[in-house]
């Protein structure tokens, strides 16, 4: 049987510019073989905005940018973000997808909304990174209320899973590879990690007879005669005041009850310690200055998420038995970051003002290889996309959110509101969009449910249609009767930068080729927003 030779067709008009443009992309993001210099403005602004505050530069702030001649004029602009509201929820974001993805139940997604509102309030009040941690570890209390129990919550109080994410996002060590036998590559033994999980296990998530996730509280459990052993044999954890490692060759018996202990420094507490006694001694321990790996973790994590490679191959599988790369710089931050009181502004500024954050992409290959002085290419998380989505098409967030719930004639299951963050439009996007952001960056690709999202989805063809009155394409087309013009601005708006000499021939000659104004130019904003450099920052 032959096949049809689908090579020799003619493409559709739409089609054909989707392929000129996209041959045109990122010439410079795979180039190797020369150094990495520094990045045009234009790249940097737009990288910068997206990292710092969640958006891209809007078309003014671009050109305001571009026309500036001050040689300062990059660590102006880093300021003057850091110093904008946006950063702090964009950040909160960030640290609420590394708390919750790792979710051991689905439950916890509910979680979303107060602990980013807890992010946002102690950022915005300026709260150091060590004191966040020192909240997150010792929380008590309602979650809806309190989203610093985002941690227990979202393993449900469970002692073993508690400790290995407290390790694993303030430490940057994968301890639970010791849960069941001694760590096969680094020095962690298995009693380690069971005197880390001794500090866990005076935990008690209550039901308290509420709605969502304040159906249950988070409370400390040190004498409770609803809680005797023996009561539920069918729940191991019921009534245990101290954490046991199970008998590796006999689990059926008793075990060995633990002392809490930090495995870093053999720092201790003794047994029958209170709840908050453990949890607020172990939170001091972790964040204390003569502690390297709380900075070190914190510093390799935004590396890897700012330039594109951390110090470390994995994000937050770090430690004394693995090698970073440019250990001196490592120190460098780590030891500044630490003498700074853990502000992250002041590591976010470190970063951003760092020769290698200013320079020029390259493929994740090269720079693991050839060229580590460089950045790589980055996919946008889903928050960032959505915001970016929001801004290129002139859509109010809170007013799609109001037409969303009307669209639903009723009201949302109780469950799927948790799984959708509550069922606004942001959080249905992140159900397509999201991405564990400790997950490598070379594992995180693209998706079919993604591309139809952004290519088919009846909201986004609505907001790129010229023949809808008030979209931002309609007004533009009223008012711009230049062809060029008009390719100019939905470049500024959509990618936030100037077409090159090639891409504005190709728009103009696929306006002249279409016949139909209106038509070509839907095309074009159609094309720029479905483009890889839409998805990503360089």
């Amino acid at each position: 049987m032959a096949y049809p030779d689908v090579a020799r067709r003619p493409p559709t008009p739409w089609a054909a510019l989707f392929l000129a443009l996209g041959s045109l992309a990122w010439t410079a993001a795979s180039r190797a073989g020369d150094p990495a210099l520094p990045c045009p403005d234009d790249v940097f602004l737009r990288r910068l905005h997206l990292d710092l505050v969640g958006r891209q530069p809007r078309p003014d702030e671009t050109v305001a940018f571009l026309a500036d001649p001050s040689p300062s004029k990059r660590l102006a602009a880093i300021d003057r973000l850091l110093a904008d509201p946006d950063w702090t929820r964009t950040q909160a974001r960030l640290f609420r997808d590394v708390i919750l993805y790792r979710r051991t139940d689905p439950r916890a997604a509910g979680l979303a909304a107060p602990l980013e509102d807890f992010l946002v309030a102690r950022l915005a009040g300026a709260a150091s990174w060590g004191e966040i941690a020192r909240d997150l570890i010792a929380a008590t209390g309602a979650p809806g209320e309190h989203g610093e129990t985002a941690i227990v919550m979202a393993q449900m109080g469970e002692t073993s899973d508690i400790a290995a994410e407290v390790s694993r996002i303030f430490l940057g060590i994968q301890l639970q590879c010791a849960q069941c036998h001694d760590h096969v590559t680094d020095r962690w033994k298995r009693e380690q990690f069971h005197e880390f999980a001794a500090f866990f296990p005076r935990i008690l998530i209550r039901p308290t007879g509420g709605q969502g996730i304040d159906r249950f509280e988070v409370v400390s459990f040190d004498r409770d005669p609803r809680r005797q052993r023996g009561k539920n044999p069918d729940n191991p954890r019921r009534g245990d005041l101290e954490h046991v490692m199970p008998d590796r060759d006999d689990p059926s018996k008793p075990g060995t009850t633990m002392a809490p202990r930090f495995f870093l420094t053999g720092q201790s507490l003794p047994e029958g310690t209170t709840d908050q006694e453990r949890r607020q001694s172990l939170a001091e321990w972790i964040t204390a200055p003569s502690n390297p790996w709380f900075s070190r973790a914190i510093v390799n994590r935004l590396w890897a998420e700012l330039v594109g490679e951390g110090f470390y191959p994995a994000i937050d599988d770090i430690g004394p038995d693995r090698e970073p790369r440019d250990a001196a710089r490592l120190d460098e931050l780590a030891a500044g970051f630490a003498a700074h009181d853990t502000d992250l502004r002041w590591l976010f500024r470190e970063i951003c003002a760092s020769p290698d954050y200013g320079r020029e992409s390259r493929s994740r290959s090269v720079v693991a290889s050839e060229d580590p002085a460089a950045t790589c290419p980055q996919r946008l998380h889903a928050d960032q996309l959505f915001t970016q989505l929001l801004d290129t098409l002139g859509v109010d967030e809170r007013r799609a959110a109001l037409q969303a719930k009307r669209r639903g004639g009723g009201p949302v299951p109780e469950e799927v509101m948790e799984r959708l963050r509550l069922g606004t439009p942001r959080g249905m996007f992140a159900q397509v969009f999201g991405f564990d952001p400790s997950t490598p960056r070379e594992e995180v690709v693209g998706s079919i449910p993604q591309a139809l999202l952004l290519s088919n989805a009846p909201q986004i063809q609505t907001a790129l249609s010229a023949s809808r009155p008030g979209t931002v394409l309609a007004r533009l087309l009223a008012t711009e009767p230049d062809d060029a013009a008009v390719t100019r601005a939905l470049y500024l708006r959509t990618l936030a930068r100037e077409p090159s000499e090639d891409e504005l021939r190709t728009c103009i000659d696929h306006v002249a080729d279409r016949g139909d104004r209106t038509e070509a130019f839907e095309d074009v904003f159609w094309v720029l927003v479905n483009s890889a450099e839409f998805l990503h920052r360089r």
